[in-house]
């Protein structure tokens, strides 16, 4: 008699709460967009703070500076990488023994502190001092990208993916869209550079102490939530049941040897190397080649990703939209991403033959090359828990720890090849090359890649791996 009760009562609450309802998920959604904002902010705030620490006179000259030549400033900017890149598998595999939730508010706590603690590091211990904050600060993100790729394969329904996906996601343009102009305002300001640190680093504090207590592990872990959107969330998800998550195995030998697993690797290497050969190297290109000054500068380079940002809200909403239209899963992913990486190819190599008399054009090409890149959130980015959303996690720290090796190569690459700052053809070169790993890595996504569960996303542990039910 109870147990007919309860099912009566899971099947009206799953009828009960519609998707549109407003509820904890969205909460936690709203968390993890600001954890990315916040996230970004510590990370690109550096490219602006590092000029005014190396020449004051070029923000507050009554700030002290460290006359840095321009080679370390560029190891300053990519010794966050060397951090980032190793914490990605470890942080893949702490998510399967430990608190998701937990270990998100221990990186982002800690990372503040390291920001806090930049002002007395250079201080004192000089350019090292700073070399082991930066890296510091990127073992701590280490674990941004999968902890929120897990938490949302837990509490976002497929049918929401693209939407709540994207709206977290879109938190690292909205962060470098905040962070370039106003790290620009604040290293002129009395208290100086700074201030980017201090500030940066309160904010990621007092965002992990927020999510400590408004945050959880799973929708069944979760204080507040109501029984309906309990009941509505786990009716929709594709995840093992949060009982059975204790006999879940990493299937890692499934995972790298998987043919739609690494169209998604190369496709999230790819991505990395557009987008960040275009971030590290637009203020360059501006005022090297376009004579733009550093005012300018900033708010000029944060343009593209604005454009990318609101961009990021309409082509959720088509995609989600689409899927509703029974438009399969993977065609809706391709199409997201192809948009995202040919539309930048094709811009880029729009770009090359641009004259450098017509800046408005140039301008405009190059927020069209970045803007278009929001349709990516809707394909390879989602596109993890597509697979396995199981293993979402650690399969985005897989990709993310190779997509962060090609964010610290393509910038060097960059700038082996662009010798004489000033030269438009060498800068072509660099369009040519983005646009054409823009072209190769998305073709091979089209071809190999899959939006279906893949069969070891329910691996089992212990004995039930006798016999592995692998389709025929």
């Amino acid at each position: 008699m109870t147990a007919s009760k309860e099912e009566g009562s899971s099947d009206d609450a799953t009828k009960k709460v519609s998707p549109g309802k407003l509820g904890i998920r969205h909460l936690q959604v709203l968390l993890l967009f600001f954890a990315m904002v916040i996230g970004y902010f510590l990370r690109v705030g550096m490219s602006v703070a590092v000029v005014a620490m190396s020449n004051s006179t070029a923000a507050n000259p009554e700030i002290e500076d460290y006359g840095w030549t321009s080679s370390q400033r560029s190891s300053i900017l990519s010794s966050f990488f060397w951090g980032y890149t190793i914490m990605q598998m470890p942080s893949g595999y702490i998510i399967t023994i430990w608190s998701t939730q937990k270990l998100l508010c221990l990186g982002m706590f800690i990372c503040g502190l390291f920001s806090l603690l930049m002002q007395v590091a250079a201080h004192y211990g000089g350019i090292i001092a700073v070399y082991v904050c930066r890296v510091g600060m990127g073992l701590c993100q280490g674990c941004l990208l999968p902890s929120i790729h897990t938490l949302l394969s837990k509490w976002v329904p497929p049918s929401e993916r693209a939407r709540l996906g994207t709206f977290t996601y879109a938190g690292a343009q909205f962060g470098t869209v905040i962070a370039l102009p106003l790290s620009g305002l604040l290293a002129g300001s009395s208290i100086g550079w700074p201030s980017i640190f201090y500030i940066s680093g309160a904010f990621s504090i007092c965002w992990s102490i927020i999510f400590l207590f408004l945050g959880s592990d799973t929708p069944t872990t979760h204080s507040t939530i109501s029984f309906e959107e309990k009941m509505y969330i786990a009716s929709n998800l594709e995840t093992s049941h949060p009982d059975n998550e204790e006999k879940l195995r990493t299937p890692w030998k499934q995972i790298f040897t998987s043919t739609p697993m690494w169209a998604l690797i190369i496709a999230h290497c790819g991505q990395s190397w557009g987008y960040w050969t275009l971030l590290t190297e637009m203020p360059t290109y501006l005022n090297s080649v376009l004579g733009f000054d550093i005012e300018k500068n900033g708010s000029i380079s944060a343009l593209p990703y604005l454009v990318m940002w609101m961009l990021s809200f309409p082509v959720s909403w088509l995609s989600d939209y689409a899927l509703k239209k029974n438009v399969s899963r993977s065609v809706t992913r391709k199409l997201s991403n192809t948009i995202a990486y040919w539309g930048p190819a094709a811009a880029l190599v729009v770009l090359g033959f641009v004259p450098i008399n017509n800046p408005l054009w140039t301008i405009v090409i190059l927020v069209i090359a970045v803007g278009l890149n929001a349709g990516s959130l809707c394909g390879y980015q989602i596109n993890h828990i597509d697979l396995s959303p199981n293993h979402a996690g650690t399969m985005m720290s897989i990709t993310n720890c190779l997509a962060s090796v090609i964010a610290i190569i393509a910038p060097i690459i960059c700038g082996e090849i662009v010798y004489d700052l000033s030269s438009t053809s060498l800068w072509s070169i660099i369009f040519y090359i983005s646009a054409s790993v823009y072209f190769v890595s998305n073709l091979i996504f089209l071809i190999w890649g899959k939006a279906e569960i893949q069969w070891w996303n329910d691996l089992k542990s212990g004995k039930e791996n006798n016999v592995l039910l692998k389709p025929i």
